[in-house]
C-alpha cells in the first residue's frame, strides 16, 4: 500500500488532467468487477431449471421485516430481487417438463454468451480508457521532465551519465506506464470481482464460504515476501540498464576510436558483463513474479478440494453448488492478477524516486524574475575580480578582463589554464563564485539568459550538427528564416558551393551529428549558423582545433568574413590564429600571466614565446 500510495502521490498531477476519462475507466472497472457475480447467478439458475421438479429449491417465504434478523432480510430481500428477475427471464428460458420453444430456445442459448459479451465489453472500455490516460500521462511527463532537464545548469550534465539521462526519461516512464495502464486497471477490476464474487457466494452458502476464505491468508503471506524480493531485483535491474545505456551511448559515440584501436572484443567483453548481470537481475525479477502463480494455484485447488468434501458431506443440493464452484473457480483468474502486480508497482516506485530526483534538481545558474532588458550591445564586456572552480578545484583566480566593443581579444595558454572556463562564463552556463561578468554595465546575473545569449555567437572546436536537413540547421541560428537569408549565410561561409553539390542541396538530410559530412564542411556549416544568428559578439573557441591545413585555410577565411564589425574572443591552442587579434591574453592558473600584441609576446621570450617555439612559429 506504501508504493501505491507514493505512486499516486507522484502521478496525480497529472491524472487529474484528464479525471473525466480516468473515472470512466474506474466506473467500468467496477462495473466489469461485479458483472462477474452475475455468472454464478446464471448458472444457479439454469441447473435450478434443468433440475427434475421435485429438487428445485423451495419457494421462498417472507417473515415480517420487524421481526426477522438482520441477515435474514437481507437474504429475504435478494431472494424477493432473484424471484423478480426468474419471473422475467421465465418465458425465455428452458425449463425441464415444459414444451421449448422459439423464444426459450434463443434465450438458452444466448444467456451465457450475452453475459459473457457484456463482462469482454466493459473489460475493454474500462482498459481503453486507462490506457487512454495512461499514454497521455506519460506524454505530459516526459515533456515535463524535458522541460526539467533543458532547465538545469551545466553542473548537473557534467555529473550525470548519458545512460542515466536515457534510463530516466525512457526507463522510468515506461515501470509508470506499466502501472498505470495495467497494474491500475486490474487493482480496480480484481478486488470488485473478488467482492462482488464473494458476496454472491455468501448469499449462495455462507458457510462454505467461510470455509473457503480461510486459505486466503495462506495466499497473501508468500505474495508480501515475494513483493520484497522484487523490490531488490528491480532496484538492482534499474542499476544494470544505466550501466548498458552508459555504455551503448560511450561505445558508438566512439566507434572510430573503437575501431582504429581494435577494442571491439574489449567492449564486447563489457557488454558481455553487463548482459550477465543483467540476466542474473531479470532470473530474480522472474522468480518473484512467477513462483506467485504455482503457489496460488495450489492453495487454490487445495481449498477447491476441501470444499468438494465438504459438499459431498454435507449433502449439498447440485444447482446451488454448481452456482457455487463457478464462482469460486471464478475467484482464482483476479486472485492470481493481483498476485503478479506487485512487481509492476515495485518497479514504478523505484522509477518514481529516479524521478522526483530529477525533479528536485534546482538550476545554480538561476534567472531573476524581472530581470534588467538588454537592447544591444553598446561599450563593452567585463571580468571584475573573477574567481570560479569546478569543485575545489580553482580554474579562475581573481581575473579582471574588459573587452571593448568592436575588439578581437586572443586567448592563449596551456590546457587547464582556463581559457573554456572564460566561455563558459561569458554564456552563463555558470556563474562566478566571486567577483562579477558585465555587459554594458549590467551584472550578467542581472539579466535575461536568452537576451543575453541572443547578443552571442559560438563557433566551437566540437561542431555540433543535428540531424536534420543543411537548411534546418543553419535556421537554428535564427529561428524562422527565410530561404534566401540562409542561403546568403551559407555563402558568406563559403558553403554555398559544397550544399548545392549534395544530393538534395539545402534539403539534404546530413545525418547524426552532421556524420555525412567532413570535418571542414561541418565547421562552415556551423559557421553559417552563426552568420545568420548576426549577434554583435563572436566566441570562437578552438574554430580550426580539429581540422587539416586545406580545411583550416577555408574555414580561416569564413572565420574572418564573420568576425567583420564584431566583438570577437578567440580561443585558440594553434597560436597562428591569432595573428591578427588586437590583443591576446596568456592565462596560467587561471590568472592573465601575459598580455600583449601577437608580434610583442612572440618577441617578450615568456609563456607565449615557449608555446609558439612549441609549434614552430619562431
Amino acid at each position: 500500500m506504501a508504493n501505491l500510495r507514493s505512486i499516486f502521490k507522484f502521478g496525480w498531477p497529472y491524472l487529474k488532467r484528464y479525471q473525466g476519462r480516468l473515472m470512466a475507466g474506474i466506473l467500468l472497472g467496477m462495473l466489469f468487477g461485479v458483472s462477474n457475480a452475475s455468472f454464478v447467478w446464471a448458472t444457479k439458475t439454469l441447473f435450478e431449471r434443468m433440475a427434475p421438479q421435485g429438487e428445485m429449491a423451495p419457494p421462498v417465504t417472507v417473515k415480517k421485516a420487524a421481526t426477522a434478523p438482520l441477515a435474514h432480510q437481507t437474504e429475504i430481500l435478494v431472494k424477493g430481487l432473484q424471484k423478480s428477475a426468474q419471473s422475467v427471464l421465465d418465458p425465455w428460458l428452458p425449463l425441464r417438463g415444459r414444451e421449448l420453444d422459439v423464444r426459450q430456445l434463443i434465450g438458452g442459448l444466448l444467456l451465457l454468451p450475452l453475459l459473457v459479451f457484456f463482462r469482454g465489453a466493459v473489460s475493454y472500455l474500462s482498459s481503453y480508457c486507462m490506457n487512454w490516460v495512461s499514454e497521455r500521462v506519460i506524454k505530459d511527463l516526459r515533456l515535463e521532465l524535458l522541460i526539467k532537464l533543458n532547465s538545469l545548469s551545466m553542473d548537473f550534465f557534467n555529473r550525470c551519465t548519458m545512460g542515466e539521462l536515457l534510463g530516466r526519461v525512457n526507463g522510468d516512464t515506461a515501470a509508470l506506464y506499466r502501472c498505470m495502464s495495467m497494474g491500475f486497471s486490474d487493482l480496480i477490476k480484481e478486488p470488485i470481482t473478488i467482492v462482488s464474487l464473494l458476496v454472491t457466494l455468501f448469499l449462495v452458502d455462507w458457510q462454505l464460504t467461510l470455509l473457503s476464505i480461510m486459505f486466503i491468508p495462506l495466499i497473501i503471506i508468500p505474495i508480501r515476501v515475494l513483493s520484497r524480493k522484487a523490490k531488490s531485483a528491480v532496484n538492482s535491474g534499474f542499476q544494470a540498464g544505466v550501466s548498458q545505456d552508459s555504455l551503448l551511448v560511450e561505445v558508438y559515440t566512439s566507434i572510430r576510436i573503437v575501431k582504429a584501436f581494435s577494442l571491439e572484443s574489449f567492449q564486447i567483453e563489457r557488454f558481455r558483463t553487463i548482459y550477465q548481470r543483467l540476466v542474473h537481475i531479470g532470473m530474480k525479477s522472474v522468480q518473484a513474479k512467477e513462483l506467485a502463480n504455482p503457489i496460488i494455484e495450489v492453495i487454490s485447488v487445495l481449498g477447491l478440494g476441501v470444499v468438494i468434501n465438504y459438499v459431498c458431506y454435507t449433502n449439498r443440493d447440485i444447482p446451488n453448488m454448481v452456482g457455487f464452484l463457478t464462482g469460486f473457480v471464478l475467484l482464482y483468474g483476479p486472485i492470481k492478477t493481483l498476485g503478479g502486480l506487485p512487481v509492476f508497482f515495485q518497479q514504478a516506485t523505484v522509477g518514481a524516486e529516479r524521478l522526483i530526483q530529477i525533479f528536485n534538481e534546482m538550476p545554480t545558474v538561476v534567472e531573476k524574475t524581472n530581470p534588467v532588458p538588454l537592447k544591444n550591445f553598446c561599450h563593452d564586456l567585463s571580468f571584475k575580480n573573477v574567481n570560479f572552480a569546478y569543485g575545489k578545484q580553482p580554474v579562475l583566480q581573481d581575473l579582471s578582463l574588459t573587452i571593448p566593443r568592436g575588439h578581437r581579444l586572443g586567448v592563449a595558454g596551456e590546457s587547464g589554464s582556463g581559457k573554456s572556463t572564460l566561455v563558459n562564463l561569458i554564456f552563463r552556463f555558470y556563474d562566478p563564485f566571486s567577483g562579477s561578468v558585465t555587459i554594458d554595465g549590467h551584472d550578467l546575473r542581472e539579466l535575461s539568459v536568452n537576451e543575453l545569449r541572443n547578443q552571442l555567437a559560438l563557433v566551437s572546436q566540437d561542431v555540433v550538427l543535428f540531424d536534420q536537413t543543411v537548411a534546418e540547421n543553419i535556421a537554428l541560428g535564427k529561428p524562422g528564416a527565410t530561404q534566401a537569408e540562409i542561403e546568403e549565410a551559407a555563402r558568406a561561409s563559403f558553403a554555398h558551393d559544397f550544399i548545392t553539390q549534395l544530393p538534395r542541396g539545402y534539403n539534404t538530410r546530413i545525418g547524426e551529428t552532421g556524420k555525412l559530412l567532413s570535418g571542414g564542411q561541418r565547421q562552415r556549416i556551423s559557421i553559417a549558423r552563426a552568420f545568420i544568428r548576426n549577434a554583435p559578439i563572436l566566441v570562437l573557441d578552438e574554430a580550426t582545433g580539429n581540422l587539416d591545413s586545406n580545411a583550416e585555410a577555408q574555414v580561416q577565411a569564413a572565420i574572418e568574413r564573420l568576425a567583420e564589425q564584431r566583438t570577437v574572443i578567440c580561443v585558440a591552442h594553434r597560436l597562428s590564429t591569432l595573428a591578427n587579434t588586437d590583443r591576446i591574453i596568456v592565462l596560467a592558473a587561471g590568472r592573465i600571466v601575459e598580455e600583449g600584441h601577437y608580434n610583442e609576446l612572440l618577441q617578450s621570450g615568456g609563456i607565449f614565446a615557449g608555446l609558439a617555439k612549441k609549434q614552430g612559429i619562431i
